[in-house]
């Protein structure tokens, strides 16, 4: 009965991808004045520190230079970059059973963050997080159904050697998980050896431009409206080798952004689409994801707050905007605060993660596993997350009308015969269809939960963690191949 229980149904209730767009925290004339504020942003101060190659290719393409060297855009101009910019495309998986189409309005949670600190699973505290944590998490989340794609959560801060951090990072994405996997480069010239890397994995020159299953997380613009040279140079070079870009501008409010929320999504939204203009200017059409992040800083304080009402609203409204112009949206939620797996962490991680997944966003990022204001990463928290993102996605599903499930056989049936519905196959058929069962969740009722012991949340995920940690193998690579890369790395058997 308990193994009955724990396995899957044959039909998943809550699947990865249902369609968002139910909360809309911003009217159609919202939208509108924070469309024609953005345009007039570029059009009127522009954006400054642009590099001398950006310069020269945007003002080819319409762009003009002021003065005081400030690159400035017309409406027309940004219009028709939206127009020929990519709408949707595939984000493949070294699995091809876990590709994702990004566009539309499917929706997808995936993880993010560069955490300096791990939650130890045995000391539960934290400490800085290491390479062994990364290759860990990676080989986590390849476990967890409901965690579509994996960005690297921590940083591996034993590594001191940028260079040697960005190709140690690659490969234990690479190894670890068959789904698609993201991560950054610290400057230009890691990107070929890094896609060099993948080429072998994969069997050859160029064919991680057919599969590429790695996509570059890039900060062009540092807000506010300034391009960052060192980021625009990593872009043109993804761009090169056929690297996915997810565009990340993440202002804070009242620091780097107007406090006004919709100051906030005025300004952003500009300062994305200014890096959307930066891709399309050397290739129309690339594949970008539109990442617009507004974070929330506790004004009395400065500290930056990841969890709550404000950022939960701005990140869904920043996807409505993405959405308005039909671009592949990013946004971020559940960066809850709280240092413990909490009452507190669960409560602002669902109500981000509902809020943003609802909104409509394509790609919603650090959706688990993260902790402490971004500055830890927890392997109980990705566990405890991937039930909570099954809820969410079980929500979004919404509830099918038809003459079946509307039940009026099955009502005559339980009022002229038993008088109740169990046992039925219409409930034995709801049970597996529309029904998800949490992996962690106690709902036993008290006499039987403090029999079993009278675990909490905290221990359950624990416990999980470290079962998949010893028992998941994911999708493994050529041996001989994983062998030679391990070699280049310096990397023992």
């Amino acid at each position: 009965m308990h193994a009955k229980r724990a396995a899957p149904p044959p039909v998943n209730p809550a699947p990865p991808g249902p369609p968002g767009g139910q909360y809309r925290p911003l009217s159609d004339a919202d939208i509108v004045q924070l469309v024609d504020a953005a345009f007039d942003i570029l059009a009127t101060i522009g954006m400054a520190e642009a590099p001398q190659v950006l310069i020269d290719q945007a003002c080819a393409k319409g762009a003009t230079l002021t003065a005081d060297q400030r690159l400035l855009f017309s409406r027309a101009m940004v219009e028709d970059i939206v127009a020929g910019a990519a709408k949707r495309f595939v984000y493949p998986g070294r699995d091809p059973a876990t590709d994702i189409e990004v566009g539309g309005d499917a929706v997808y949670f995936g993880t993010g963050g560069a955490a300096v600190q791990t939650l130890d699973l045995d000391d539960a505290v934290y400490r800085p997080s290491t390479l062994a944590d990364l290759h860990d998490f990676t080989r986590l989340i390849d476990a967890l159904p409901n965690v579509s794609w994996f960005t690297r959560c921590c940083v591996a801060t034993d590594l001191p050697d940028n260079f040697d951090l960005d190709r140690q990072t690659a490969y234990a994405l690479l190894r670890n998980t068959g789904k698609p996997v993201g991560t950054s480069f610290t400057l230009a010239e890691y990107v070929d050896p890094i896609i060099d890397l993948f080429d072998y994995a994969l069997g050859g020159e160029g064919e991680f431009r057919k599969r590429p299953f790695c996509k570059a997380h890039i900060s062009p613009v540092i807000s506010p409206l300034r391009y960052g040279e060192d980021a625009v140079e990593v872009a043109i070079a993804c761009m090169r080798r056929g690297v996915i870009i997810n565009n990340i501008v993440a202002a804070q409010s009242g620091a780097t952004s107007p406090a006004t929320p919709a100051g906030m999504l005025a300004t952003t939204l500009a300062e994305t689409l200014a890096a959307l203009v930066m891709v399309n200017v050397f290739e129309p059409g690339y594949p970008m994801i539109f990442s617009n992040w507004p974070l929330v800083i506790d004004l009395r304080t400065g500290a930056f707050a990841g969890g709550g009402g404000e950022i939960a609203l701005l990140n869904a409204a920043s996807a409505q905007l993405s959405n308005h112009f039909g671009l592949p949206s990013g946004a971020a939620c559940s960066m809850s605060d709280a240092k413990a797996i909490d009452a507190q962490m669960g409560m602002e991680k669902a109500l981000s993660a509902t809020a943003v997944g609802l909104s409509g966003c394509n790609m919603v990022y650090e959706s688990s596993g993260m902790a402490a204001s971004l500055l830890g990463a927890s392997f109980e928290a990705f566990v405890l997350d991937n039930d909570m993102l099954g809820h969410v996605y079980r929500l979004m599903r919404g509830v099918e009308v038809n003459s079946d499930t509307l039940s009026l056989e099955a009502i005559r049936e339980a009022v002229f015969g038993e008088g109740h519905f169990l046992g039925g196959q219409q409930t034995l058929d709801a049970m597996q269809r529309d029904y998800f069962y949490p992996k962690l969740a106690d709902r036993d009722e008290p006499r039987t939960w403090a029999l079993n012991g009278a675990s909490d949340a905290w221990t359950r995920a624990r416990d999980e963690a470290r079962r998949i940690l010893a028992e998941h193998r994911p999708l493994p690579l050529p041996e001989k191949r994983d062998r030679d890369i391990r070699a280049k790395l310096g990397l023992a058997d």
